[in-house]
C-alpha cells in the first residue's frame, strides 16, 4: 500500500442534492452538461497526470481494456485512450458506460478517434456492473456521488470480480475553487458551448434562452466540491471490504492547472 501526504481540505464532506443523479432529470439538460465537461477536461488536461497510473496499473494487472463506468460525456477518456496507445497502437482499449449514457457523445468520440474506443448503448448502473465487462474498472469524477456504503457496494464488487479499479476525482475543497465555478465556470460555459460537439440546437437553447445548462452545472459543481471524498477516506472504505486480497494505492497528484487529483487503485495481490 502507498500513500501520499494528504492536504487539509478544510471542511467536512457533505452529501448534498445533484440534479446529475436524478432519474427524473430531463436527458437534453445533463447532456448539455456532461459535454461541456468533456470539452473542459479534454481543453485543460485535467487528469493527464493520471495516465502514468493506469498504465501502471494496466500492465502490471495483465489488462489490456479499461472499463469506464460512469462516463457522462465521456470525460477525459478520449485523451487518455490517446496517449495510452501512444507508440503502440490498438494495445489497449476503452468501454464507455453510463447509467444514463449520452449516446450521441459515445458516438462522437468512437467516429472521431483512432484509439480503440467502444460503447455501451444501454444503461449499465456501477452500482450493480453486469459480470460481463471485464476489465480495468475506472471512475472518473464520479466517486463523490456515491454515499460511504455505496463506494464500499462498487469496491466490492470489484473485489468479487476480481478486477483491478481506479478512482480519480479533481477538485479542491476551498473557496478559492468555489468561487470560481459560481464566476468563471458559467462563462467558460457560454463562450465554449456553441464549439462543443456534437453539434446541438437544443443545447443553444437551454444554454442562451433558457440557461437551465448554466444554472444546474454550477449547482452540481459546487455540490461536487463539498462532496468530495478525500484519498484516505476512500482507502479507508475500501480497507474494510473484508478477505479482499487487494493491494490499494491511494494519495494525490497535481495537474498542470495545480489542481490536486485524488485516487485510489486496487489491483487483486494474485494478479500482481
Amino acid at each position: 500500500m502507498k500513500k501520499n501526504k494528504n492536504s487539509n481540505f478544510g471542511f467536512k464532506r457533505l452529501h448534498l442534492f445533484e440534479f446529475e443523479d436524478q432519474a427524473w432529470f430531463p436527458e437534453v439538460i445533463r447532456s448539455g452538461g456532461t459535454d461541456y465537461l468533456r470539452f473542459l477536461f479534454t481543453k485543460t488536461k485535467m487528469y493527464q497526470p493520471t495516465v502514468a497510473l493506469i498504465k501502471e496499473t494496466l500492465d502490471g494487472s495483465g489488462e489490456n481494456r479499461i472499463v469506464d463506468l460512469c462516463s457522462g460525456g465521456g470525460g477525459y477518456m478520449e485523451q487518455i485512450a490517446k496517449e495510452l496507445n501512444q507508440p503502440d497502437k490498438n494495445k489497449y482499449t476503452v468501454l464507455l458506460t453510463d447509467k444514463f449514457p449520452n449516446v450521441a457523445a459515445f458516438e462522437h468520440i468512437k467516429k472521431n478517434n483512432e484509439a480503440p474506443i467502444e460503447y455501451c448503448p444501454s444503461p449499465v448502473d456501477v452500482l450493480d456492473v453486469p459480470n460481463n465487462l471485464k476489465g480495468f474498472r475506472v471512475l472518473f469524477s464520479a466517486i463523490h456521488h456515491f454515499r460511504p456504503q455505496q463506494v464500499k457496494q462498487i469496491l466490492q464488487q470489484v473485489v468479487n470480480a476480481k478486477s483491478p479499479i481506479g478512482i480519480f476525482d479533481g477538485g479542491e475543497k476551498n473557496i478559492g475553487i468555489m468561487l470560481g465555478i459560481l464566476v468563471l465556470h458559467p462563462l467558460a460555459l457560454f463562450v465554449a458551448t456553441p464549439f462543443l460537439k456534437p453539434f446541438k440546437f437544443s443545447r443553444l437553447f437551454f444554454t442562451y434562452l433558457i440557461p437551465l445548462i448554466p444554472l444546474y452545472s454550477v449547482w452540481d459543481g459546487l455540490v461536487s466540491i463539498i462532496r468530495l471524498y478525500r484519498p484516505h477516506e476512500l482507502y479507508k472504505i475500501a480497507n474494510s471490504i473484508p478477505n479482499h486480497n487487494y493491494s490499494w494505492k491511494y494519495g494525490k497528484v497535481k495537474n498542470s492547472l495545480g489542481i490536486h487529483i485524488c485516487y485510489l487503485i486496487g489491483v487483486p495481490l494474485k494478479l500482481e
